[in-house]
């Protein structure tokens, strides 16, 4: 061991003889201590919110959207063709998208009418696996003279608001009608509530409704034809690419987003607010090491005597430095190794105990708190608290070192 280290851990295990110099040491550790754990769970915690919210999102939403310029076209099952043979593309399904407006016993609503189709849509979108769509639409009950009513799945927040259950039956009212002497009539037909999804997106369950594909195109009058391409992928993070080789194998007039683009505001406000929240954060780390300051110069003060001695004794301007450098970054090390303990703790603590409860029409989905720990993360944090702490023990260091050992002795 080097006589600097020596010599500093003496001056941190000896008794100081003001107290109010190792409450500011005290203090200096708890700061560090605070903000090192603050910054670990604020960031774990919208980590695993980001994660979260993709996951949901990606799990009832397509990861690439294909559509055509000018509305729906009938040409949808070469096109599907040559989508799925695109290297990358795991799978594709047609969907018809509408506005309009459900209605049952208990009142009306508005929502997002898809017309799917049940024996490819679950490929592409989990949260529909286990649709339930029987094409009931032109066919006879048998033994009955009458039309059995198509199936239609609700999300679980929309059928709440409309007060059904499994084998209800709802009205649907769509504003594509038609023009009647009396004026326009929209269209409107029966459906039997055949299930309901839910994909733990609080706004997509109050709004989405899934009817046949065929239910839709009939009910629109848009014949054969479907309004685009929902395209699932085998690498989410290359879906832009994706999309790209896409809309240049096709060529105009055919169009593509794919899941960052539909969701680019959500996730730059998401990327913001962490960067946010650290910065803030930071500000803790930063009150510490003026804490650290603080006691290193009063250390410094109090030890002018000494400071002269070892100088008169052949000690360098470089060692002194030393000396007080390692006192200050003791000090932060024990701080940020405290925080990044609690910190941990924290994190696994909110991670596997329901310890608050989110509610799913104020968040964006009805979960308790997501947790997930980064390294990157965690490593960044610890290194940005061990620069600022070694930041705040320069000026310190410097004024000890360009003590006079002369004039220290004859006035200390």
């Amino acid at each position: 061991m080097s006589f600097e280290f020596f010599i500093g851990g003496r001056y941190l295990r000896a008794k100081q003889k003001q107290a109010f110099v190792s409450l500011i040491t005290i203090l200096s550790i708890a700061g560090v201590m605070v903000g090192v754990m603050a910054l670990i769970v604020v960031i774990a915690v919208m980590t695993g919110f980001d994660a979260d919210l993709k996951a949901r999102i990606l799990g009832g939403q397509s990861q690439i959207m294909l559509m055509r310029h000018g509305g729906g076209f009938k040409s949808y099952r070469s096109v599907m063709n040559s989508v799925e043979n695109t290297k990358g593309v795991e799978a594709a399904t047609p969907f018809i998208v509408t506005q309009g407006m459900l209605r049952s016993k208990s009142g009306a609503v508005g929502a997002v009418i898809r017309g799917v189709d049940p024996s490819t849509a679950g490929r592409v979108m989990k949260t529909l696996e286990q649709l339930s769509l029987p094409d009931f639409s032109g066919k006879k009950s048998s033994g009955q003279s009458t039309l059995q009513a198509p199936g239609i799945v609700l999300g679980k927040e929309l059928a709440r608001n409309l007060g059904v259950i499994e084998g209800d039956l709802i009205y649907l009212m769509s504003p594509h009608g038609m023009l009647s002497p009396i004026g326009h009539l929209p269209a409107m037909k029966q459906f039997k509530v055949t299930g309901f999804f839910q994909s733990g997106m609080y706004e997509y369950d109050q709004t989405f409704a899934f009817i046949h594909i065929k239910d839709a195109q009939k009910m629109l009058r848009m014949g054969d034809a479907v309004s685009g391409i929902d395209i699932r992928v085998t690498d989410i993070y290359r879906a832009r690419e994706i999309a790209d080789q896409i809309t240049s194998k096709l060529g105009f007039p055919y169009w593509a987003r794919d899941w960052m683009q539909m969701n680019q505001n959500l996730f730059r406000a998401l990327k913001m607010e962490r960067w946010v929240m650290a910065i803030i954060l930071i500000l803790i780390v930063l009150v510490a090491a003026f804490n650290i300051a603080s006691s290193l110069i009063m250390l410094v003060m109090g030890k002018t005597r000494d400071i002269a001695i070892l100088k008169a004794m052949g000690a360098t301007n470089k060692s002194i430095r030393k000396i007080f450098v390692f006192n200050g970054m003791v000090i932060g090390a024990i701080g940020t190794v405290l925080g990044l303990c609690l910190g941990l703790l924290l994190c696994t603590l909110l991670k596997h105990y329901d310890i608050y409860e989110l509610t799913g029409d104020i968040y964006y989905f009805t979960t308790t708190l997501p947790v997930k720990i980064e390294i990157l993360w965690v490593l960044g944090i610890v290194t940005a608290a061990l620069v600022i702490c070694f930041q705040a023990t320069l000026y310190p260091a410097r004024q000890a070192a360009k003590l006079d050992p002369v004039e220290a002795i004859r006035y200390g």
